[in-house]
């Protein structure tokens, strides 16, 4: 995939949508592309969290383990498919986290990766585009939490 190609995946992804054009060229550079086969973890619940994720192509289950005391299962807490962003967002506050939900591929997924620590670098140079993306994180994570609440009433 080349630069162009990861450019439009940023343009049209919900976290990154309406970014300057600027913007999107210096976060270009952080990114790398991976493959996924239907089955496979992009992340783990419980592993450390580094990066941030874009999806190109595919679906995803966002998916949590609970146990709540006399009951435990597993909720989905979205089903996400392109230009949807998931990962370890407290990177971008500086903050070392364990990933709190497993991102499992439905289907053939190609995702855009890149750490959160180096994305939070270039927003500490770039006020403007570290509250952008500060404000985008605040309505993307209040539509994850609805989800996992919702989620907790099915189990």
């Amino acid at each position: 995939m080349d630069q162009n190609e990861i450019k439009q995946i940023l343009e049209g992804c919900e976290f990154f949508k309406g970014l300057q054009e600027s913007y999107i060229n210096n976060i270009i550079g952080l990114c790398q592309v991976r493959n996924y086969e239907p089955g496979e973890y992009v992340f783990c619940q419980g592993d450390f969290g580094e990066y941030l994720y874009v999806i190109a192509e595919g679906n995803v289950s966002l998916e949590r383990s609970m146990d709540l005391g006399t009951r435990r299962g597993s909720a989905v807490i979205g089903l996400l498919g392109k230009g949807r962003a998931m990962g370890c967002w407290s990177t971008l506050l500086g903050q070392p986290h364990t990933l709190m939900s497993s991102a499992v591929c439905r289907k053939p997924t190609t995702v855009v990766s890149f750490n959160g620590t180096e994305l939070r670098n270039i927003m500490m140079g770039n006020h403007e585009l570290g509250f952008r993306l500060m404000e985008s994180l605040c309505f993307l994570l209040r539509d994850r939490l609805h989800g996992a609440l919702g989620a907790m009433e099915n189990i």
